[in-house]
C-alpha cells in the first residue's frame, strides 16, 4: 500500500500514514495564509526510505493549491525546498 498524506488540521500537522499507521508529520503553525513548517519527523524503523520527502512534498502542493506560502523554520523543509527549486516561490520573502 501507498502511503497518504493528509493535513490534520486540529493537530497542526500533515500525517503521512500507511492505512492506519502513522510513519511520520511536518508540524506546523499558521498565520493567515502562511504555513511555519516548525518540526519534521518520520519513523526510521518503518523500513521505507523517502517518506520526509513524500510528506515533504505533498505538504507544500497542499501549500501551494490553497494559494499559501511557507517559512520554513524546519531544516528538513528548508533542505527539501532548496534541493527543489519549483518550491522556491513559496517561501515567504523576509
Amino acid at each position: 500500500m501507498e502511503p497518504t498524506v493528509k493535513d490534520v488540521p486540529e493537530a497542526n500537522r500533515y500525517e503521512i500514514r500507511d492505512g492506519e499507521q502513522l510513519l511520520g508529520h511536518a508540524d506546523y503553525q499558521r498565520r493567515g495564509d502562511t504555513t511555519v513548517f516548525t518540526h519534521t519527523e518520520v519513523d526510521q524503523d518503518s523500513g521505507r526510505t523517502g517518506l520526509g520527502s513524500t510528506l515533504v512534498k505533498a505538504a507544500l502542493d497542499d501549500v501551494r493549491s490553497k494559494g499559501g506560502s511557507v517559512v520554513p523554520q524546519c531544516s528538513f523543509v528548508r533542505g527539501y525546498i532548496d534541493k527543489h527549486e519549483e518550491y522556491a516561490d513559496l517561501v515567504q520573502a523576509r
